[in-house]
């Protein structure tokens, strides 16, 4: 069966229950979106990302090639994640950069992690399972499971089983 969003989104997979808000107003390809999850309007996901099962991800968010989100993740509004240590537009030469003349960094964020609105990933990090990260937050380093963190850079305050306790 063809997804309903397939003429929007080419090269994308996803899953047939995943639910698009504007699906005129995202762009999306060649990644993969598990079933169960919704995407908000004015989003993009970029080429080589996966995306897994229920997961959130709202609007204004942008997820550049190399990241994989696990299942259940919530991702807030307006949250960039970048995927190159070292951006510039031309090389050394004054030639101007193409697709090969740079290393995409991967990153992972972990099963039901929660990323607060407006918050940026450096790339090559690592967000443990049922991390929270704050609003507002830059990420420039792995995130241990459970962990609470926040500011900038994003440091550890805390732990999900505290503050549920």
């Amino acid at each position: 069966m063809t997804h309903p969003y397939s003429a929007h989104f080419p090269g994308a997979h996803l899953a047939d229950d995943v639910l698009v808000y504007k699906p005129e107003l995202v762009n999306i390809y060649g990644c993969v979106i598990g079933s169960g999850t919704t995407v908000g309007p004015f989003v993009e996901i970029q080429k080589d990302v996966v995306i897994g099962c229920r997961c959130k991800i709202s609007s204004h968010t942008f997820i550049c090639s190399g990241v994989v989100i696990e299942d259940e993740v919530f991702i807030g509004h307006g949250v960039i994640f970048t995927n190159d240590r070292y951006p510039a537009a031309v090389m050394p030469d004054g030639r101007l950069k193409g697709g090969g003349d740079w290393e995409c960094i991967p990153t992972r964020i972990g099963r039901r992690a929660s990323i607060g609105s407006g918050v940026v990933i450096l790339p090559g990090v690592v967000v443990g399972e049922g991390a929270m990260v704050g609003a507002g937050s830059v990420v420039t380093r792995d995130i241990p499971p459970k962990a609470v963190v926040c500011g900038n850079p994003a440091l550890i305050r805390s732990d999900i089983e505290r503050k549920q306790s």
